[in-house]
């Protein structure tokens, strides 16, 4: 029971302790002063009437006798007169019926009044003339008094509603300190800290607010320095401090976690051998401002073409992962990067287009990370032998389709939803049980089986994410996949969902009319929520307005604050596959452990993914995450 209610409640009790006692001193009163008024009234009566009957006494007059106790009796305040003659023993008697009008009969069967009675003897003189027994009529008693409970009940209870209402709207007041307290204290448990409460003037609250306030500040400080120790731990372990471009380390990991998911695009590797005859002309503080003003313009003019990953992986060498593009969008990439270098080669007082090589390999189907580093260098060992700029390895695998025929090819199979799934199991770290199971999905042209890794890129090209998210969403509805197992179904959404409030508004329409909408999750690609931070605020309000959950996939690979998990509140994150392939003694234990702890701070499940056998897992087994997945258990094809 809240505070709120127990005040209410004792309150409520008081005054009923308080106005029932007031209620039965009243009563007991009336019913007192009514009895001595009969009393009284029948006293009186009875000695008058005495007197008065004493001639037709004398004379022997029943006829007047009768007359004078009529007069009397017909008032209705008795129930019986009874006259007896002493001379001769006859007696006269006068009655009338307990009929009470107006009140009701259970009220009169309590029996408030005891029958009042009075006896005198009429004389004159001397001599005893008659007897005369007057019983009191109870009505008058019974009216008096309904009359008064009625009417004292009648003001009680409006006294009482006005009561209730004046006490609920006070100890609203009184207490809306307390109920703003709670909500703090709800948010803080939630992670949530926001602004400061105002300080109440009751003293007793007053301390209270204070120590709230003090507490969130540091818990909200304990957040920003985790925060803080990731951006460090980041500089320190993956950052070039030079260049301040991402360092082979994190080049070498992001390349396993690009080849491990549904992409096209190409690695470019570079030597700048003219930064030597900088550094020889000028010295090593002028080469390395010039690496940082070359690593400036690079991000600048290069990220306008295509999304990209640029890092300095030795002295003078560069790589350049173009995470999502064609050759032609690459091809375009590749110009642009040598039109910065030269600009830059020509303020530093070199010759353009040379001493400089660049080596390109596209991405193809099943490539690792050995296949692609090694087509580079090739490419780029073979640019530098051949004195050229650049060197574009040429793969034998030819393109499937041409950008529309992948168009008409996808259109197709998303208006006829003709998908096939496999979905992979997420597994509780400590217990042998499926947390979730994240779905994949391929499709068949003509009578090729075409994967994710080999479409998706083209669906995002084409901005066909959000219709692929639709086709997908209602197609395991439609099919029964919540059905089958407990656990949830994560769906990967594509960017092009993330900001399309066409989207938004059916994905709210789609979860409020399902049933079993708790049983969908929905993984948010981090660089999503980076790109457009207002879009995917809105997205996962409409989620979980609608009781369903959702993730932060790919989670650890920006470079930027964590501070989003407070605003977005996911229910869980997953760790990106890079993470699984950092080699412990290159100390990136303590970054993962410290992004981890982030996680952990605002109560939210870590999933370790790209886990391919036991002893990748063991290592994250001192880091307490939640759940793994990866080819450890590799998807499974859903039968529709």
């Amino acid at each position: 029971m809240t505070l709120f209610r127990q005040i209410y409640s004792l309150l409520f009790g008081l005054f009923l302790v308080v106005v029932i006692s007031l209620a039965y001193v009243q009563f007991t009163e009336t019913q007192s002063f009514l009895t001595k008024q009969m009393e009284s009234d029948l006293n009186n009566t009875s000695h008058s009437l005495g007197i008065m009957l004493v001639p037709d006494l004398e004379a022997g007059d029943i006829v007047g006798a009768e007359t004078l106790i009529n007069v009397i009796f017909e008032g209705g305040y008795y129930q019986q007169v009874k006259l007896t003659w002493l001379v001769d023993g006859k007696q006269q008697v006068w009655e009338n019926d307990v009929k009470i009008e107006g009140v009701p009969q259970w009220f009169i069967d309590l029996g408030f009044f005891e029958t009042i009675k009075r006896e005198s003897t009429i004389t004159s003189g001397w001599i005893q003339l008659a007897k005369l027994e007057i019983t009191a009529h109870p009505g008058f008693g019974y009216n008096e008094l309904w009359r008064t409970l009625t009417n004292a009940i009648i003001v009680i209870s409006i006294l009482f509603l006005l009561a209730i209402m004046l006490a609920r709207f006070g100890l609203t007041w009184i207490l809306r300190p307390l109920h703003e307290i709670a909500e703090h204290a709800a948010e803080i448990a939630q992670r949530k800290f926001g602004p400061d409460m105002a300080i109440p003037k009751t003293s007793e609250l007053k301390s209270v607010v204070e120590a709230f306030n003090s507490m969130s500040h540091q818990l909200k400080q304990i957040f920003s320095s985790l925060d803080e120790e990731v951006t460090e731990l980041r500089k320190k372990n993956l950052v070039d401090q030079v260049s301040k471009l991402p360092n082979r380390q994190y080049m070498m990991g992001r390349l396993n976690s690009w080849l491990s998911e549904p992409n096209n695009g190409s690695l470019m590797m570079a030597k700048f051998d003219w930064l030597e005859e900088v550094h020889s002309k000028y010295g090593y503080q002028v080469r390395d401002e010039t690496i940082r003003l070359l690593s400036e313009k690079m991000q600048e003019h290069l990220d306008e073409i295509a999304p990209s990953v640029i890092a300095r992986i030795a002295a003078y060498e560069f790589a350049f992962l173009i995470t999502s593009a064609e050759q032609e969008q690459s091809s375009k990439y590749l110009h642009t990067l040598i039109r910065t270098v030269n600009q830059e080669i020509s303020k530093a007082g070199c010759k353009p287009n040379e001493q400089f090589a660049i080596g390109i390999a596209q991405r193809t189907d099943n490539m690792t990370v050995s296949d692609i580093l090694a087509q580079t260098d090739n490419a780029l060992q073979k640019a530098i032998a051949e004195n050229k700029v650049f060197h574009w390895f040429e793969s034998n695998e030819k393109q499937l389709y041409t950008r529309e025929q992948w168009r008409e090819h996808l259109s197709a199979a998303i208006s006829s939803k003709k998908f096939q799934f496999k979905w992979q199991p997420v597994y509780h770290t400590h217990k042998d049980e499926v947390v979730q199971r994240e779905l994949y999905c391929q499709v068949t042209i003509g009578d090729k089986e075409i994967h994710a890794g080999q479409f998706m890129p083209y669906v995002e090209l084409l901005s066909l994410g959000s219709m692929l998210d639709r086709c997908l969403i209602e197609t395991i509805v439609d099919n029964g996949l919540l059905e089958r197992n407990d656990e949830p179904i994560a769906i990967n959404l594509t960017f092009n969902s993330l900001s399309d409030t066409g989207f938004h508004r059916w994905l709210n329409k789609f979860l409020r009319n399902t049933q079993l909408a708790q049983r969908i999750v929905f993984d948010i690609p981090e660089a999503g929520v980076y790109s457009d931070p207002d879009a995917c605020q809105a997205l996962c309000n409409i989620i979980r307005d609608n009781g369903a959950h959702f993730g932060i996939d790919h989670f650890g690979r920006q470079f930027g604050s964590m501070s989003y998990l407070q605003n977005l509140r996911p229910s869980y994150v997953k760790l990106d596959q890079s993470f699984a392939y950092y080699d412990e003694n290159e100390h990136n234990s303590e970054l993962c452990r410290a992004l981890v702890n982030v996680a952990r701070g605002l109560d939210i499940q870590i999933i370790v993914t790209g886990i391919q056998e036991q002893p990748q897992l063991a290592r994250f087994e001192p880091l307490k995450t939640n759940a793994y997945m990866g080819y450890i258990y590799p998807p499974t094809r859903v039968e529709l």
